[in-house]
């Protein structure tokens, strides 16, 4: 963790070591068997260099692209540059690059290798919805997350899954429209397939228990330091209960970076159970805040 004022949680730390470490040995495991059954590891390395190092180098360009965000100057968004310039003087942090993403979706993200190419992204929809001590509140919770580091950690992490999934494409099409194939064949494609499959649902839960994991410690992270607990709690309760209002075609393209947001871009009657989630349930967001907001005197 970075030295801020944000205070460190050591469980975190832990969690995200034994989700990299889990991950590594997943990865060893996946480019053996792809050796034992492509009977080559050059190119398949050299791949899978080649994405990791663009996904972790431009992970902050992939996602404001993706949300077709852009940077703007404290001219453009004076009250948004003053919340976080306030807060990270009160977190003795660097001030991270501001952007805005022109969606309706209430939402706000943080990306970025490390705290110096860290971007801290709200949306128009977000903006337009909260007091300013509720943005205050979610803004904490995004700069909690680049102190904390674990949002390198998550690029990272996902790294793995992207590859496998790409690999089960691949021998799928390659499948379908390859044209004749000998039994051999056949059956390394398929052999293929299933190694990826695997190596992908094993890296999906890995993840998804990190990513719920860290949101709690966010959530933790930005009461303490606002001393407002009940703030976050507010947005978090207007922006999930707004969420669900919007229509669930124009969530598909937010939805790829669910374990990135504030919360999840889910409509009503698609959330999955508690294991595939990349947050937890607002219940238990609400419960950890309102716990924090007692031990610190505070409104619920």
């Amino acid at each position: 963790m970075m030295r801020s004022r944000f205070p460190p949680d050591r469980r975190l730390s832990a969690r995200m070591l034994l989700t990299l470490f889990l991950l590594g040995l997943l990865y060893v495991l996946f480019v053996s068997a792809l050796f034992v059954l492509l009977k080559s590891w050059v190119v398949g390395v050299a791949i899978g260099a080649l994405l990791l190092g663009s996904q972790y180098w431009f992970s902050d360009r992939i996602a404001l692209y993706g949300m077709s965000a852009r940077i703007v100057t404290p001219e453009e968004q004076p009250h948004l540059h003053g919340v976080v310039d306030r807060l990270c003087a009160l977190a003795d942090m660097p001030k991270p690059r501001v952007a805005v993403s022109d969606m309706d979706m209430p939402n706000a993200f943080a990306t970025g290798r490390n705290a110096d190419h860290a971007v801290v992204c709200v949306t128009t929809g977000l903006l337009r919805r909260l007091e300013p001590d509720e943005l205050e509140g979610v803004l904490a919770h995004e700069l909690s997350h680049v102190a904390h580091r674990d949002v390198a950690v998550i690029t990272i992490a996902s790294f793995l899954g992207v590859l496998a999934g790409l690999i089960v494409r691949f021998a799928f099409y390659s499948q379908m429209f390859g044209g004749r194939r000998d039994q051999n064949t056949t059956l390394v494609l398929l052999a293929v397939m299933a190694v990826s499959a695997a190596v992908y649902s094993i890296s999906f839960l890995l993840i998804r228990a990190l990513s719920r994991y860290r949101e709690l410690a966010a959530d933790r992270a930005a009461a303490i330091l606002t001393g407002r607990p009940s703030s976050l709690a507010s947005a978090l309760t207007k922006l999930t209960g707004d969420i669900a209002r919007i229509p669930t075609r124009d969530l598909r393209t937010a939805q790829a970076f669910n374990a990135f947001f504030f919360t999840p871009a889910l409509g009503p009657g698609t959330a999955l159970a508690v294991l595939f989630s990349t947050h937890p349930s607002l219940e238990r967001r609400l419960e950890q805040l309102a716990g924090i907001s007692a031990r610190l005197g505070g409104p619920a």
